[in-house]
């Protein structure tokens, strides 16, 4: 049976082992045990409040909790929360999150005052079968991000069995993601075997034409995907203010949007490696542009090459989003990670909805939405359920696509090789 990539799909996925090592929580007896499960609820809150303003991370743990309650487990939570830098910060708390995850399972959800210790402990022992224990925030302790050896023991202590479901921290050496491992049993989760799955196939055996739109601010943040992705896709975008550094690698004016100039000869060599290798590589042919960075500047659409001096480069004009979509129209499947241009004010978010709106258009391919901004985007237009997958994990999944390591991931069981012949 194939993962079932229906999407919004809460069902408990069975994984296809030929596009994932690691055993998953359905590979080991996990009836009536206590089960230390790391989930990525580091949940984004309204301005100035602890009310939870998207609830989508949450949501897609539920499998893999589902799974676990019916098999009577004592199933124990743990995740981070913003950024308490090792101290605690009240409106860091998991509370909130422990009474919207109460409401989504229709059962109460025990809330922890701290995420080891004593008191900790007798919760966890306390727990009836089949019921919910929310750790407090692991960052509220300094052991957790510098992976310390006590700290990750001591969360190890509190249970049988460990499922890593957080793939938006599988690219972190921390004592949740890998440090307890040495102290557990060790497997995946299911939204961690999806997201292998979905991004593994796409850099592993992609359906063609393979397209990857790649945006955003900095080369920088992508130059590792683009040299990864370059020997794999038949179809390369590259928009957003990145697109800056690679005009300034065919020496064209860009105004005063923000190059990075050590990256200009990467920029080239990528120019170039995709001349060698027949991928069609796609930069915007115009471009909207600002004479300051602001939501209420003056702006105007220009030609590659033509940025008035001291002007910025702010969205992706009308003929390069038509090229674009026109790129994607025949895709069968596509990896898109980074905005078109600056799609937090209105003047400028138009190449970016655009091309959002294209991948939702396609009938009978792959989209892969690769986590982070890009995620976001697609959840505010309504678009996230039209898409194949949208990635819970930024980082990780650029990580992933650069064919890099996960420390999260390299820490669960292996699975056996296949059997030869």
């Amino acid at each position: 049976m194939d993962l079932d990539t229906t999407p919004g799909s809460l069902a408990p996925p069975a994984v296809r082992m030929s596009t994932i090592s690691k055993r998953t929580v359905r590979d080991i007896d996990v009836a009536g045990k206590a089960v230390l499960v790391r989930v990525d609820f580091n949940v984004t809150c309204h301005p100035g409040t602890t009310r939870i303003s998207d609830d989508s991370r949450i949501r897609a743990s539920l499998p893999t909790v589902r799974y676990l309650l019916e098999r009577r487990c004592r199933v124990v939570l743990c995740s981070h929360l913003g950024r308490p830098n090792g101290r605690e910060v009240e409106e860091l708390r998991m509370a909130p999150v422990s009474r919207r995850l109460s409401e989504l399972l229709g059962m109460p959800v025990t809330q922890a005052r701290d995420c080891i210790g004593a008191e900790t402990k007798r919760l966890v022992g306390a727990l009836p079968r089949g019921a919910v224990l929310m750790l407090q925030n692991l960052r509220f302790h300094p052991g957790e991000e510098s992976n310390n050896a006590g700290f990750a023991a001591a969360l190890g202590s509190l249970a049988d069995i460990y499922v890593n479901d957080a793939f938006g921290a599988a690219h972190r050496a921390h004592a949740s993601t890998a440090g307890v491992t040495r102290y557990l049993p060790a497997v995946a989760g299911f939204l961690m075997a999806r997201e292998l799955q979905m991004l593994g196939d796409a850099m592993g055996s992609p359906r063609r034409p393979f397209v990857a739109v790649l945006g955003g601010a900095k080369v920088s943040d992508k130059i590792a995907v683009l040299h990864s992705l370059m020997a794999n896709v038949d179809t390369l975008i590259v928009g957003g203010g990145m697109a800056a550094t690679f005009f300034r690698a065919q020496g064209l004016a860009v105004g005063a949007s923000l190059t990075e100039d050590d990256l200009v000869p990467s920029a080239g060599d990528i120019i170039q490696t995709a001349d060698e290798l027949g991928v069609r590589l796609l930069l915007p042919e115009d471009l909207v542009v600002a004479d300051e960075f602001s939501a209420t500047a003056l702006h105007q659409e220009v030609r590659a090459g033509e940025i008035p001096p001291d002007w910025l480069i702010m969205d992706i004009g009308r003929r390069s989003t038509a090229l674009f979509e026109g790129a994607l129209e025949s895709a069968k499947t596509v990896v898109w990670n980074g905005p078109m241009g600056v799609f937090e004010w209105e003047p400028f978010a138009e190449g970016t909805g655009r091309i959002a709106r294209a991948l939702a258009r396609l009938r009978g391919a792959t989209t892969i939405i690769g986590g982070g901004s890009t995620a976001h985007i697609v959840s505010a237009l309504g678009l996230a359920e039209k898409m194949t997958h949208v990635s819970t994990g930024g980082g990780a999944a650029l990580e992933l696509l650069s064919g890099r390591s996960l420390p999260g991931v390299d820490a669960l069981i292996d699975n056996p090789a296949p059997a030869a012949g």
